[in-house]
């Protein structure tokens, strides 16, 4: 069985060619975005007429959010163009997609998390594109799993938990935003997920489709989520520094973040069985592979 993943560069897509998350017999296939380009609806369908594909994975994206708000042709052609060509490509060959979106397509103003069937009501470039790509994949592949995610970290590329690592390194103090609300997510245990819902949708006609959300278990805030890895690195031999909690108003972006952007991930263990661990073990097997293992406590002799 062969599974197209695009992305692959990421930190979801490095975590998915991981080859234990896969059946025996299933062949991975990464094209880099120089072999693929699928902003280009012609390559896209030389691409499947290679081989029959059991499934697609979406991970590639326009993820640089701020930049977003002045590059907003570029992120409307890889979040939303995209996703509109390969949902098209996919269906006319009869190949599931998987696709990933984000949090950020909510406007974070309610309480609690949020549902798949939450009206969306983006705040930022990225969102709006995130969200017209949802809306194409609905529209133009009726086998499709849009897995919506956020606040993904990894061993890998640019992320919160290497920040604050650097950060914890360099500064005897740091201030991080304490008023913005979600769930941290392990890119390695999204891939996971994603690879048990495309090697059932592969498998499976009557396989589940529809939106779905992947985080990992446990609300938090960045502030909150900072103190987390800081004090996890701590007992890895790292820097123990305070972190003060400051408002979003202190630390102004381009782009607007959601306040509040929780998200439920039941209809995730009713449609596919997967119930995501919570956030905190995550980041220790992250940072056992960025720092080292926990150290052990001494046993005291009577």
């Amino acid at each position: 069985m062969d599974i197209l993943i695009l992305g692959g560069a990421g930190q979801v897509g490095t975590e998915l060619q991981v080859p234990a998350l896969w059946g025996p017999d299933v062949r991975l296939h990464a094209p880099t975005r120089a072999q693929l380009d699928v902003t280009d609806a012609a390559a896209i369908e030389a691409a499947l007429s290679e081989r029959p594909y059991a499934a697609v994975v979406n991970t590639a994206a326009y993820t640089a959010v701020d930049k977003a708000e002045s590059e907003i042709a570029a992120a409307w052609t890889l979040n939303a163009v995209a996703p509109a060509l390969l949902a098209a490509a996919t269906a006319r060959a009869g190949i599931p997609l998987v696709h990933v979106s984000t949090d950020y397509v909510f406007d974070g103003q309610g309480t609690g998390a949020c549902i798949p069937e939450t009206p969306v009501n983006p705040r930022s470039v990225y969102g709006a594109s995130k969200a017209a790509g949802e809306m194409a994949v609905r529209s133009a592949n009726p086998r499709h799993a849009i897995i919506r995610t956020a606040w993904v970290v990894s061993p890998h590329r640019g992320n919160f938990v290497k920040t604050m690592l650097r950060l914890a390194a360099e500064r005897d103090r740091l201030s991080v935003v304490d008023d913005q609300h979600g769930n941290p997510t392990s890119a390695g245990d999204l891939a996971a997920g994603l690879a048990v819902i495309a090697q059932a949708m592969a498998r499976d006609p009557d396989a589940p489709t529809g939106t779905h959300h992947f985080v990992n278990a446990g609300a938090t805030t960045w502030c909150g989520f900072a103190r987390g890895i800081i004090a996890a690195s701590a007992r890895r031999g790292g820097r123990l520094v305070p972190v003060d909690a400051i408002p979003t108003s202190a630390f102004p972006t381009p782009a607007r973040r959601p306040a509040n952007s929780q998200l439920s991930t039941r209809s995730l263990t009713e449609a596919y069985g997967l119930t995501p661990r919570p956030w905190t073990e995550a980041v220790d097997d992250i940072l056992d592979r960025l720092v080292g293992p926990a150290h052990q406590p001494k046993e005291t002799q009577a």
